[in-house]
């Protein structure tokens, strides 16, 4: 047995694994024990493992899991995360850039917030009659007035499957407007159920909510189940940029588990 030091935070309830993994005391390729660190029951518990890796000319490399045990795409709240555990950690102060699965990203804390710049994104398309966009994952906009009366499990986990998101599937997005800003429930594959919050979904959200005429511009304020977070960007003539999500990423506990 070894003993492996962790971390957990969350952000807007989106809860995470980290390990600073910077000797190299992790294998990235043991699915099977990532998917049983994740598990509820018998493991630590979350929606995904972070890894905080060394990677030179950067703070740090954030390599994410989702709680399947397998590598996942970009991750919002689990970057708004890492940047909280480098900052508590001493790995990174102030503005900090750091590479992902998309890419290179930078973020910084004001207050209790942690605010992650998201790469540029071409914006929405249509795909089997439905909104798409690709935040860094993919994702699917559906736009409801009750969506608290949406079965988020059934209908998510059918659309994630569908033939139109083949062959790598696509998380879902159930919106709700409102004068203050929109209400989302994200169906996230990976985890393959629905999670109280999802950085890139609500990040998806806020911009497709522009692009279809439901608000005029940037910043739009978002509310999930799991907490409150704002999304800022500018729309141009081809792409969307200069995406911020913005909204807390907390420390929950730290411990250690023989593996």
């Amino acid at each position: 047995m070894t003993s492996l030091h962790f971390n957990k935070y969350q952000g807007a309830g989106n809860d995470f694994i980290i390990i600073d993994n910077r000797n190299q005391i992790f294998n990235p390729h043991d699915n099977i024990l990532i998917e049983k660190l994740c598990n509820r029951r018998f493991g630590i518990g979350a929606d995904g493992l972070i890894l905080i890796n060394n990677l030179p000319d950067y703070d740090f490399e954030m390599v994410y899991f989702n709680s399947d045990g397998y590598r996942g795409s970009m991750c919002g709240n689990g970057g708004r995360c890492a940047a909280a555990f480098a900052i508590k950690t001493g790995i990174a102060s102030g503005k900090m850039k750091f590479m992902a699965y998309d890419g290179i990203h930078e973020a910084y804390q004001t207050g209790d917030l942690i605010n992650l710049k998201m790469n540029d994104v071409r914006g929405t398309e249509n795909v089997d009659g439905k909104l798409f966009i690709n935040t860094g994952s993919p994702h699917c906009i559906i736009f409801r007035k009750n969506v608290d009366e949406t079965d988020v499990f059934t209908e998510g986990r059918t659309l994630r499957y569908s033939e139109a998101f083949k062959p790598g599937g696509t998380n879902v997005n159930f919106v709700e407007t409102g004068e203050e800003g929109i209400y989302v429930r994200t169906y996230e594959r990976g985890v393959e159920d629905e999670t109280l919050s999802c950085g890139t979904g609500v990040t998806a959200s806020a911009i497709a909510s522009v692009t279809a005429g439901h608000f005029d511009s940037g910043p739009v304020d978002v509310r999930t189940r799991g907490g409150n977070l704002t999304v800022d960007f500018k729309i141009g003539n081809d792409m969307i940029t200069d995406i911020w999500l913005k909204g807390p990423a907390l420390f929950v506990f730290e411990g250690i588990i023989e593996i």
